[in-house]
Formats: structure tokens, sequence, C-alpha cells
């Protein structure tokens, strides 16, 4: 299928005059055109329509795996089974990519971050009974971190339903509520009885793609439903969404509260595609500029207007900022304000409140119940667009009175000693942030305290973190994902904890995928151990036996190398990033070097956790 996209300025009109396929964007229009079917999907106004895909008769599997190629489906993982066989061989046998993992729950995370790296939908597959239960706690984190996956299971046919079936999966003795039923974990979950419950299937996933932000759906097929023929036809689907528009008046309203020099602004990961508004209306205003974790980058960590990081890792100087010059607002975009982002400080409570800005309207309002929330529910890039008409360019720069933190300063290597952290994230900000254009991810851990503290990243999209579910395994598997969807290196920042739970190595070796791992190897959960320890805890079972990730790397057929000096990083790191391979560079860090936790200990001892 050849493919096209328009800019949004195209008339439907010019779209359709050539016959022209096109796919999913993100703001573009973007339409589908061929002998199967026709549709077109407008960003701005989330319009969609789809004519009959005129389906031959074919089993059920094949009909499904259609409607995911017509989805802008590029990629599957999972792991198979018996029960799940047809929709597998139908999947392989299609324009999408499989990849067999090892383990469920590996293949979800990478589907997640396989999601970020390309902005299109990924489906995941897995087989009854465990291969369901394996794969939810990588489908949990997927729905935390917003990402759009479509989860595809086998179920029990209906005649062994209650017999005691081979990895049963029926209500007689799995509960539905939640897996099977749109809940807290999928906003679309269906068990597929019969071929003619496909067309609204199809408009209901159409539907849950089209509208912005996450979406992750569940749909489980009865292995005999698999294998039968479609008798119907997928009839023509209009489906017009339209994201929540912001009226005038409210915009003059919130511009009249942000006045010039009285405000900052608070990015978070949902503003990651209004980088350049974002800039825009700080250096029309003189506001200045923090941000969550997750949002590193959408906002230059080294422009004069950025204070620092909140949260889990972050910098000092945002508390200082706002008890020294306390602004009468802050204009939060994007983000829960959750406890990894804000540890619900009240030093973070401005003045007179929050202007919050959000697609979810469940989100405003929630992390500080107590402050006045200005709350609107929008598109972030929709409403900057339109807030900036009532701030036009200044023709000399506003005084900003910030109290900027602290950069990476040069640290002296050491000859001998285990390599201490500090200095192993100076060579990955020097080697792999500055010097290429990888997507850098930090595990759950100390590597994430590390990685938002002192990392420094001046474009979106370079830096993942997850500060919510905060899953142990998801970014040694994550990094799959993303080097082979956004077709490029990925790093994974990971700790031997983390490494040794759930990594996708071997899946990256046969696919030929060059992920990179770069491992702090101290023999420890060293996040559990300082972290007990700074809560009063001692005699704490921490440790890990040594181990050699080059040597279990090599052995799966991957490249790496040992790092046991801090003079040998740089080079260590410029291997791994040149590597055509899997590469893993294992560190062996000082554990004694105390990571920035204070921040999250001390938001646990606030909850009582403390050894008094």
């Amino acid at each position: 299928m050849n493919i096209q996209s328009f800019p949004n300025n195209t008339t439907q009109a010019e779209k359709l005059k050539d016959g022209s396929p096109i796919r999913f964007t993100s703001d573009k229009h973007t339409t589908i055109n061929d002998e199967s079917g026709f549709g077109i999907f407008d960003a701005s106004k989330s319009y969609l329509t789809v004519s009959p895909l005129n389906l031959v008769p074919s089993s059920v599997a094949s009909a499904i795996v259609k409607m995911l190629e017509e989805m802008g489906v590029q990629y599957a993982f999972g792991v198979s089974g018996g029960a799940i066989v047809p929709v597998w061989h139908a999947l392989q046998h299609s324009s999408i990519k499989v990849l067999h993992f090892r383990h469920e729950a590996g293949a979800a995370f990478a589907a997640t971050e396989a999601y970020f790296a390309s902005d299109r939908p990924v489906v995941v597959f897995a087989t009854t009974g465990p291969g369901i239960i394996n794969a939810l706690t990588g489908l949990f984190a997927a729905r935390w971190e917003g990402a759009k996956l479509i989860f595809v299971s086998a179920s029990t046919s209906t005649s062994q339903r209650g017999r005691w079936a081979f990895q049963e999966t029926s209500t007689y003795n799995m509960p539905s509520t939640g897996i099977f039923t749109s809940e807290t974990l999928f906003h679309y979950a269906h068990t597929l009885e019969s071929d003619d419950e496909l067309p609204e299937v199809y408009r209901r996933l159409n539907l849950g793609l089209a509208q912005p932000g996450g979406f992750v759906a569940h749909l489980s097929i009865p292995t005999n439903i698999q294998t039968g023929l479609v008798k119907t036809a997928l009839p023509k689907l209009n489906v017009c969404f339209s994201p929540p528009a912001t009226s005038a008046e409210t915009i003059a309203e919130c511009a009249r509260l942000l006045s010039p020099g009285t405000f900052a602004i608070w990015v978070g990961f949902g503003a990651r595609g209004a980088a350049a508004e974002i800039l825009q209306l700080a250096e029309r205003t003189g506001a200045a500029v923090i941000c969550s974790p997750r949002a590193k980058g959408i906002f230059p960590e080294n422009h004069p207007q950025f204070v620092g990081v909140t949260g889990f890792g972050g910098h000092k100087s945002v508390l200082t900022y706002m008890q020294k010059y306390r602004p009468q607002r802050v204009l939060v975009l994007g983000t829960r304000l959750g406890e990894f982002t804000s540890f619900w400080n009240p030093v973070m409570i401005p003045e007179q409140g929050f202007v919050h800005i959000d697609l979810d309207p469940n989100v405003p309002g929630t992390a500080y119940p107590d402050a006045n929330t200005f709350a609107i529910q929008s598109d972030v890039g929709m409403f900057l667009k339109a807030l900036l008409k009532h701030f036009p360019p200044l023709q000399s720069q506003v005084p900003v009175m910030v109290s900027p933190h602290t950069e990476i300063q040069p640290i002296n290597l050491r000859n001998k000693g285990l390599v201490r952290p500090q200095v192993l994230m100076n060579a990955i900000q020097q080697v792999i942030v500055e010097e290429s254009d990888a997507i850098v991810m930090t595990e759950a851990g100390n590597s994430l305290a590390w990685g938002n503290h002192l990392l420094q990243f001046t474009q979106p999209t370079r830096y993942r973190a997850s500060t919510g579910f905060a899953s142990l395994g998801h970014f040694v598997t994550g990094v799959v994902g993303a080097t082979l969807a956004g077709n490029k290196k990925a790093v994974a920042i990971v700790g031997d904890g983390a490494m040794l739970m759930n990594s996708e190595v071997s899946t990256a070796v046969k696919y030929q995928i060059p992920a990179v791992w770069i491992i702090l190897n101290d023999g420890c959960y060293n996040m559990c151990s300082q972290g007990s320890t700074l809560q009063g805890f001692t005699g704490m079972d921490v440790e890990i036996p040594p181990v050699d990730f080059v040597k279990l790397a090599r052995a799966m057929g991957a490249d790496g190398i040992r790092v046991e000096r801090e003079s040998d990083l740089c080079v260590a790191l410029q291997k791994a990033i040149a590597s055509p391979v899997p590469f893993v560079v294992d560190v062996i860090i000082d554990p004694t070097e105390p990571a920035p936790l204070e921040s999250r200990i001390g938001s646990l001892m606030s909850q009582g956790i403390t050894n008094s």
C-alpha cells in the first residue's frame, strides 16, 4: 500500500481526487483508501470515516487481523500458545511485523514504548490463563503511561468451559471484572462470541484510537470462534470526535489570571506535543518553568528560565524558587501532579492557586484538593495556541527571577575504586545525550533518581521514565520496542535487580534490534537498601549475588563490555552506541554513594513508615 500524508490545510476533495491511501498520524490528516476500505482521519477534529472492508469469506482470526492492519497497526508483540494459534498465524501472514517475546509482561512493556516511539497503536497477544495474567503488569503500565495498545488474547471454547480445560479461561475459574470488562485497566474490553459482533468491535476500537490520550483495549477470542467463518461484512463506519474546545471567554479569563511576571509554568508529560508553544509563552511572559520527571526536555533544561525538575530525584532549586519568589499562580500543563511529581508538597501551592490544563477532566484538583484550581479540559497545544494570542511578542526581554538548578559539574576521575553513579551520568550526558539522538530511559529505582537529577535534555521525547505505575522491568524490556519502532538507538539505564527480573536481550538478538542496556551493577536492590536505612530500618535482605552481565549477554548472542574504572566509561559508551547488535554495558557501581532519594523518603515517613 502506498502511503501519503497531507498537511492540515489540505481539503477533503484534494485528498480524495487521486485515491491515495493514507494512515493515522498525530498532527496531520490521514486517510486509508485501497481495495479493502477507505477512511479519513482529521487530527485537528478527530474525525474518522471508514467504509466497508468488503471482506471475502475468511476466518474470524483473519478478519480481526485485517481490522488491525486498517487501524494502522505495524507491530504485534507477545507469547503464543495453543489457544491463540489461529490469530498468531494470521498475524504472521499479514503486513504486521510479529515479535515473539520471552514473557508477556515484557511484550506489553515493549509495546508501550514502541507506541511512544512511533505514535502508532501496537498489538499485544497472549494465550489463555497464565498468558493473560502474565501480561497484566505491562498492560497496567500502558494504561498509566497513556499508551495505545490492543491486547488480543484467547479464551476457552464454549463447549469446554467449566470442565477443567487446560489453562481454562472462563468465568468458572477466572475473575472477569477488570480483565474481561471495561474497568480501571481497559478502556474497552470484550469477549467475542460471534462474528456478528465484529462491526461493533471495529467501531469501538476505532473510536478509542481516534480519541486523544491513551487507549488500552482487550479483545478476548474463544479458540473455536477464531477459526469460524466470517459471514458479516463490516458496515460503513462514521465516527466524529472533537476534542474539548475552550471558549474565547475562558481563554481571556486565563490570560487575565496569568499576568506576566506573576506566574510559573509546570510542564508535564501530557504537554509533550506543545514544546514550541510553551517556549513562546515562557519567553513572552518571563515565566519561570519547572517540569515533572517524565517531561524532561519538553522545555530546554539549559534555558535561563528553567528552574528545575520536580518530584523524585528533582532539584532543590524548585523549592527554593517557590519559597523565595512565590508566584501568584502556576499554570499546570498536562501533569497529574502525582506523588513522584509533587510529593503533594504544600510549598508547591502558589498564593492564588493553579490554572490546570488537562485532557482528563478528573485530573485538575485531585493532587491538591485544598488548593484553588481553575480547571480546563483541553488539549495542551490547542489551549496554548489560543492563549498566545493574548501575549504578543515583546520588544524587550521580561526580567526573569529564578533560582536555576545546579548544572552538571565535572568530576575528577578516580584511577582506583568502584565507579560512582555521578561519574557514570556525566559520561552518559556527554556520549549519549549530547553526541547522539538516542532515546534514554531510566528504570525504577536508583537509576530513575540519578537520571532525573543529573541528566539534562533540550528536546522532547528524548527521555522516558515511569513515575506512576513504575514497575521494575518496564524499561529493560521497553528498550526493545523503542529501538525497533523508533528506528534509532534507545538506551535503558537499569539496575542489576531489574536486569535479572525481566529483560528481553534474547528477543533483541533474534530480531537484530540494537538496543543498549547500561547496568548499575552494585550487587543489591540499592534503592531498597539506602531507603530503608534512611527510614531507620537496618539488617534488611537486599543483596544480589555477583552477576557478570556481559557473559550472560554473549551467551544469548549479544555483545557487551564490563566497566570497572571510571576512566573507561566514555569508550565503553561509544562502543555501545556504535554497536550494530544488542549491547550491554555492565558498570560496577559503588553502592555507598547516596542517591537523591530524600523527597521519596520524606513522603514515606510522612505516611508513618519509620522505625521509631
